[in-house]
C-alpha cells in the first residue's frame, strides 16, 4: 500500500471515529449533549482535527440524518417487495415506518426534529429523495388503477408521510407504548382509510 492509499485509509479511519463518538454520547445524553469539544475529548483529539472532517456540528447532523433516511429506505423497501398490490404495499410501508421511528428514536427524532422536510430539500438529498422514492411509485400505481385517475401524486404522497410522522410524534410525545395493541389499530385505522380514499 503506498503513501497515498495510506493516508486516505487513516483520514477515514479517523472520521469514522469522530461519527461513532458522536453517536455513543447522543445514545448516552441525546442530540443537545453533542458538541464538537466533546467528540474531541473522547477520541483524544484536537478541536482542528474534528473541523478537518467536518465543517461544524451541522455537518455530523446531516450526515447522522442521511444515515437515518437510507435506513428507513430500505425498510420501506423491504416491506413494499414484500407485497403485491399498491393496498397492501401502503400497509406494509406505513406498519415498517412505524417500526422504524420506534426501533431508531435517535435518527428519527434527528431526521424529523423540526417536522417533515420540504420538497425542496427532499430533492437536493440523495438519501432523502431515496425514502421518497420508494413510496412514489407505489402511490401512482395505486391513482392509475383508481376511480380519480387525475389525482395529484404528490398530494398523497405528503398526505401519506404527514399522517405517519403525526401519529408517531403523538406517540413519542406521550410516551406511550408504541407496541400497544391499541395504537397499531389506530395506524391501520388511519392507513386503511388512505387507502380507501385512493380508490
Amino acid at each position: 500500500m503506498g503513501i497515498l492509499e495510506r493516508k486516505i485509509r487513516h483520514r477515514q479511519e479517523v472520521r469514522d471515529r469522530i461519527l461513532q463518538a458522536a453517536w455513543q454520547l447522543v445514545e448516552l445524553e441525546g442530540w443537545s449533549a453533542l458538541s464538537i469539544r466533546r467528540i474531541a475529548d473522547a477520541i483524544e483529539y484536537s478541536i482542528p482535527v474534528i473541523y478537518s472532517h467536518f465543517e461544524n456540528k451541522d455537518a455530523i447532523l446531516l450526515e447522522f440524518s442521511r444515515e437515518g433516511f437510507r435506513r428507513l429506505a430500505q425498510h420501506l423497501q423491504t416491506a413494499r417487495d414484500e407485497q403485491d398490490n399498491p393496498g397492501q404495499q401502503l400497509m406494509a410501508m406505513a406498519q415498517a415506518y412505524w417500526n422504524f421511528a420506534f426501533d431508531n428514536q435517535e435518527f428519527y427524532q434527528l431526521m424529523f426534529g423540526l417536522g417533515i422536510p420540504a420538497c425542496d430539500t427532499v430533492k437536493k438529498v440523495a438519501e432523502m429523495k431515496q425514502f421518497s422514492d420508494v413510496i412514489f411509485p407505489v402511490l401512482q400505481q395505486a391513482i392509475a388503477t383508481s376511480s380519480h385517475p387525475e389525482t395529484s401524486h404528490l398530494l398523497k404522497f405528503h398526505t401519506f408521510w404527514s399522517i405517519l410522522h403525526g401519529l408517531v410524534s403523538i406517540q413519542m410525545i406521550g410516551k406511550d407504548n408504541a407496541t400497544d395493541p391499541i395504537q397499531q389499530l389506530v395506524l391501520e385505522d388511519a392507513i386503511g382509510g388512505f387507502i380507501k380514499a385512493l380508490a
